[in-house]
């Protein structure tokens, strides 16, 4: 009888211990509304896309998925779940952090700030031709967020970290028009207040440093994705912060890139690793 008690006393241990676990990785995230943080359908990226940077859709439609990594100047194209995937080269070798579709032109963004811009038509041609290089458009420094409005042909730029920035403070953005020949010309600015993401948060300071931005056009909200800080920052119309999501970092390795499609889904990419793929989790809209 004394053993059976001892046993099942260990038993009741180990039972305990493993509920513990579970408890742990099944931790319920807040998620923004219709969306759902903890129930992602996930695309895992071959190994091309390893270091996917970005993301983009044309007129929202997700059929197919443009993206670039932060290597080499290529564009790549393919439909969600696809195991092969085709690719166009644009450019040399670079930091290249985010993509856009806007005005049937595609808009590539190097972290220093230059733009490469060439048709969406010539995107299946070898070798891409009609590129062109803007540079000196923005303040110096590292940029990861690019967003295109299709409708107003404009871009939206949003710094990760620039002199002219105290990332405690503020992040600064940028306002582009582009042309349907692909020239891009500044038009306005904005900020992002980061005195009002500590004051939600309960931290005390911040260094804020967002690795995406992107409108979700049926709420008129922006969402600005922070790989560093591990969260989706929520801002109305007029860049308000309304509220601050913590990201789950098992789920969210290193999100970089972010786009929502014409049926409302969210997606978020992640980069992978030397062990882990690179993803794209899409977050199904729910009413």
């Amino acid at each position: 009888m004394k053993n059976i008690k001892t046993f099942l006393v260990a038993l009741l241990a180990v039972t305990g211990t493993l509920l513990g676990v579970s408890c742990i990785e099944k931790k319920s995230f807040d998620s923004p509304t219709g969306y759902d943080f903890n129930k992602p359908v996930k695309y895992n990226m071959p190994e091309k896309l390893t270091e996917i940077s970005g993301l983009a859709f044309k007129n929202g439609n997700a059929d197919s998925v443009y993206a670039e990594e932060d290597e080499t100047g290529r564009v790549y194209y393919f439909k969600p779940g696809d195991k092969q995937i085709k690719h166009s080269e644009f450019g040399k070798d670079g930091d290249y952090e985010d993509i856009a579709v806007v005005n049937n032109q595609i808009v590539m963004m190097r972290s220093d700030g230059v733009f490469f811009v060439f048709p969406f038509n010539n995107l299946r041609s070898t070798p891409n031709v009609g590129v062109q290089k803007v540079n000196d458009l923005l303040p110096k420094g590292e940029y990861e967020g690019l967003y295109a409005d299709e409708k107003a042909n404009q871009l939206y730029a949003l710094c990760k970290d620039c002199k002219v920035d105290n990332t405690a403070k503020t992040s600064s953005g940028y306002i582009m028009k582009i042309a349907a020949n692909g020239t891009l010309e500044q038009s306005g600015q904005f900020s992002i207040n980061v005195k009002e993401i500590t004051e939600i948060t309960g931290q005390k300071k911040m260094l804020f440093h967002p690795s995406a931005i992107t409108k979700n056009k049926f709420t008129n909200e922006w969402y600005i994705l922070s790989s560093v800080n591990k969260m989706l920052v929520v801002a109305d119309a007029n860049w308000k912060v309304k509220n601050v999501y913590p990201l789950n970092p098992s789920l969210f390795i290193q999100p970089e890139g972010m786009a929502i499609d014409n049926q409302r889904n969210l997606y978020i990419s992640n980069e992978g690793d030397e062990i882990t793929p690179g993803n794209i989790l899409k977050f199904n809209y729910k009413k």
